[in-house]
């Protein structure tokens, strides 16, 4: 496998889905509820083992720098599966989900991220052994993103 083939598979299929229909904005509450119970499907995560670094103020909403970082051994037998990022005001709150393998070598993501508002954003990193971990952290905007 070349290395252009493992960085399209191993880095991620990130989906970044924006709308700016105002009546969008009143059902992200139950948006984010929806996304966390589709992740967790019935799993309790853990608040350990993931790390989750960015900004507290973002001068622009449009460009929030964000690194994911996971203590995994990243073996065949013990690696994570997924990363997923929630924003949890914005008119779609899932940012997006990046599928790793152990050929991944390291569970770090580094991305940068639309923020609507002000807001807290979850990240939920899925585990082979079927463990979730969770981080969060809130983020100041001063201009918001998904209108620029």
């Amino acid at each position: 496998m070349d290395r252009r083939t493992l960085m399209k598979g191993a880095t991620a299929v990130v989906t970044l889905s924006l709308v700016t229909i105002p009546a969008a904005r009143a059902e992200t509450g139950a948006g984010v509820d929806a996304s966390v119970e589709g992740i967790l499907n019935g799993r309790t995560p853990s608040e350990t083992g993931l790390t989750l670094d960015m900004p507290s103020v973002a001068d622009n909403g449009a460009q929030v720098p964000l690194t994911i970082t996971v203590d995994s051994p990243m073996t065949d037998d013990d690696h994570v599966t997924a990363i997923h990022i929630i924003a949890t005001d914005n008119p779609v709150p899932e940012i997006g989900t990046f599928h790793l393998t152990p050929r991944s070598g390291k569970a770090e993501v580094f991305t940068r991220i639309r923020a609507a508002d002000s807001q807290q954003i979850l990240v939920f990193a899925e585990l082979s052994g079927g463990d979730v971990l969770q981080a969060a952290a809130e983020v100041i905007v001063s201009i918001g993103g998904c209108t620029t």
